[in-house]
């Protein structure tokens, strides 16, 4: 039951990175843009769902949903005022913007909550569900995590998949100028690709606080760096593919963790990373694009 136990709490982890790397794989299939201030998206967005829950006693649901709100408007802002302007720009250029907001987010973080450490309250009922006569425990946290991975993603491939804006979404993705002669307003779908993740980032960050409850403004750049690797690791630019990739990374980091070392276990998961890149260097599910020169 102990290697059971291990899966479930990868599977828990790696549905945590799987919605973060949302963000990154839609916007840069998109946009064509590495958003790296996207893991600071997430701590903004549980900062938001900590204060309604604790200091506001709003119900945690509504919580959520203020988180959601706030880091949708954040993502479009950020959008408009840093990434608009580089839509031409070299990708250096366009790199070097995402950690400058990224600075940003963090160091407004601290003057506007500190950096000492917060105990995030779980948004999710505290209890577990007993298995093979309680041999086996699942926590209610994880079991809210991985049906909400499940959910947003089948939500999104439907989304992208038959809805008007998420056809859009698909055409921006092959030929910018195509969809834009097409009457696609461009513009608009990358701003609404930026607000869907930064709302997908939200709820990510009220997960993952839920689970590992200590919050500071340092929270989600290692959880985001993480995603960023699922993300490529099961393609960047493909759906499933952040959720393979996401879940597999979480189910490695854990069995790092126990069976090896808990010093190592970063290092093996980026080790993990770049074997898979030396061999399918699209990634899992990603598509070799072969460009005539």
């Amino acid at each position: 039951m102990t290697f059971l136990n291990f899966v479930i709490s990868g599977l828990s982890l790696g549905s945590v990175y799987a919605i973060i790397a949302l963000g990154y794989t839609m916007v840069y299939g998109i946009a064509k843009m590495l958003n790296f201030a996207h893991g600071d998206v997430i701590m903004v967005g549980a900062y938001i769902c900590f204060y309604s829950v604790s200091r506001f006693h709003l119900p945690p649901i509504l919580g959520v949903i203020l988180a959601m709100i706030v880091c949708t408007m954040l993502g479009i802002i950020v959008e408009r005022l840093a990434y608009k302007p580089l839509r031409r720009a070299p990708s250096l250029a366009v790199l070097i913007t995402a950690i400058g907001v990224s600075y940003f987010l963090q160091n407004s973080a601290l003057l506007l909550w500190t950096s000492n450490p917060k105990m995030f309250p779980s948004v999710v009922t505290k209890g577990s569900v007993k298995l093979f006569s309680g041999q086996l425990s699942v926590s209610y946290v994880t079991i809210v995590t991985i049906v909400t991975c499940i959910v947003i993603m089948i939500c999104l491939t439907w989304f992208t998949g038959r809805t008007r804006m998420g056809k859009a979404m698909r055409a921006c993705s092959e030929d910018k100028g195509a969809a834009q002669l097409m009457g696609i307003n461009v513009n608009a779908t990358i701003s609404l690709t930026f607000a869907i993740g930064s709302g997908l980032a939200a709820i990510a960050g009220v997960l993952l606080c839920s689970s590992y409850p200590t919050l500071m403004p340092t929270t989600g750049s290692m959880p985001g760096i993480k995603a960023f690797t699922a993300a490529v690791f099961g393609g960047i630019g493909s759906i499933p593919g952040a959720l393979l990739g996401g879940l597999m990374l979480g189910v490695i980091e854990i069995f790092a963790k126990a069976y090896i070392s808990t010093q190592l276990s970063d290092a093996i998961v980026f080790a993990v990373l770049i074997i898979v890149l030396l061999v399918k260097p699209a990634g899992l599910l990603g598509i070799e694009m072969q460009e005539k020169v």
